[in-house]
């Protein structure tokens, strides 16, 4: 029988000290119970976001030096429960296939080195099915295109070593189109500047090997603006902090190398007060619920800014840099 590691499960954070340690021990047991719920109807409600949840966790184990926490062979033997024979996965066995989840499937076998376990030459020509003549992608058989679908691609795709598959340069040329004179990018030209979208645009361009065509000053100056007098990171302008933006927004400044454009210090004790203390995970903030998915992005926050005893994160991939480097080195 088939079986999966986690889900995205949520329970209530307690509020955090003032000044809080990160509690390790109680992330990776989070992080292992989220697969011991199936009596819930929560666990139910967050099948679709499954393989993703997979990635979620995984990722943060690694990050906290525990990265065997999740029974390896249970983990291969879900990500292939979730592949079509078209090569593209589904966020859970029977689920159609989506980029999104093709692209966790492939991080996941790409960290604990498992990309023999897939077909992979047929999931890269999946992948490549779904770009468009604009350059942008799809995100499945429907149709639906966001640069969030684009990056996934790039993404994957590299991860695969088969970049070749796909017109990079007409990438890059949608992406350019997708910025906005405040520096930032939109999911699509015109779009709103976006925390979350410059990530996917700035990692794409990265991969791509075309930073050089970003304005980084004008670029930092907008993402820096994010950090809000409690030291955590909005999306956009007049919206509340949340601790994915560590991620979404860190990530990018480093891609640019304007990293030290935010206050370090403000930004870490705003992280570390999102925690649970007594039953691990993070929260958007403080005292809310936490989940797989904040628990990810404020440890790979966290690892950006350096926090002591935290594994390297990848700012392009949010993969451990150890996985990156063996599998981009090949």
């Amino acid at each position: 029988m088939t079986h999966h590691p986690l889900h995205s499960s949520n329970k209530m954070s307690t509020p955090a000290s003032t000044s809080p340690n990160l509690h390790t021990s109680k992330h990776v047991a989070y992080i292992q119970s989220l697969d011991t719920h199936k009596d819930s109807l929560d666990y139910w409600l967050t099948e679709h976001l499954r393989l993703s949840g997979v990635y979620w966790g995984l990722t943060a184990l690694h990050l906290l030096h525990h990265p065997t926490a999740l029974p390896r062979a249970e983990t291969i033997s879900f990500v292939q429960s979730c592949l079509h024979p078209s090569g593209g996965f589904g966020a859970s066995p029977g689920h159609d296939a989506h980029i999104l989840y093709t692209v966790s499937a492939v991080q996941i076998l790409a960290t604990i080195d498992a990309l023999d376990s897939i077909p992979t030459d047929t999931t890269a020509a999946w992948i490549a099915e779904l770009q468009q003549p604009s350059g942008v992608f799809a995100g499945d058989e429907w149709g639906e295109t966001d640069t969030r679908f684009l990056y996934g691609a790039l993404n994957a795709l590299s991860l695969l070593g088969r970049l070749d598959a796909v017109d990079v340069d007409k990438a890059v040329e949608y992406v350019l189109r997708c910025r906005n004179h405040d520096g930032g990018f939109g999911m699509s030209p015109g779009a709103e500047s976006h925390a979350g979208q410059i990530f996917t645009c700035v990692g794409a361009l990265a991969i791509a090997g075309r930073l050089d065509d970003l304005d980084a000053d004008l670029l930092g100056d907008w993402l820096c603006e994010r950090q809000l007098p409690n030291g955590g990171l909005n999306g956009r302008p007049e919206k509340l902090e949340d601790v994915c933006y560590s991620w979404w927004v860190l990530s990018s400044l480093a891609m640019i190398d304007r990293l030290h454009w935010i206050d370090r210090d403000k930004l870490v004790a705003f992280i570390l007060k999102c925690q649970d203390e007594e039953t691990g995970g993070f929260a958007d903030r403080p005292g809310d619920m936490v989940d797989v998915f904040h628990t990810l992005f404020g440890i790979a926050g966290l690892s950006l800014l350096g926090y002591e005893g935290l594994a390297e994160v990848d700012p392009v991939y949010c993969m451990p840099k150890t996985a990156t480097k063996r599998v981009l080195e090949r």
